[in-house]
């Protein structure tokens, strides 16, 4: 025989689905997509510099949440953007190769970090 007991409510999960879906966390997301635009700009290995100005941000709401996207519009004639090959490396005409540098990553770890500490804040203290 299976028997279950349960004690207590949901009010406290209650609580947060409600403050979640009034959306009042979006500006934390807003604030640490500012945030990461200027420090993937200020991270961005540097050249003509147009790459590190042509970082942006959307806030995309999807049926499962929210997702913060940061794009870089500067892309070579071929349409190949710039940061892919800052990031992962890439071969010149000569034939030689240039070693790619992890500019993206140590940022957006940092990003997140910040946003899952100051999100927990907001929701433990309901």
């Amino acid at each position: 025989m299976i028997s279950i007991k349960k004690k207590g409510d949901f009010k406290n999960f209650n609580k947060f689905v409600k403050y979640f879906s009034n959306k009042k966390y979006e500006s934390i997301l807003i604030k640490y997509a500012k945030i990461g635009v200027e420090k993937l700009a200020s991270e961005t290995p540097v050249d003509s510099g147009e790459t590190s100005k042509s970082w942006s941000y959307d806030i995309i709401h999807t049926k499962d949440g929210v997702q913060i996207v940061w794009t870089n519009s500067n892309v070579t004639p071929q349409g190949v953007p710039i940061v892919i090959l800052l990031q992962y490396g890439h071969s010149t005409k000569n034939g030689s190769f240039v070693q790619g540098t992890d500019f993206i990553n140590p940022v957006i770890k940092d990003i997140f970090e910040k946003i899952a500490k100051e999100i927990w804040t907001e929701v433990t203290s309901i």
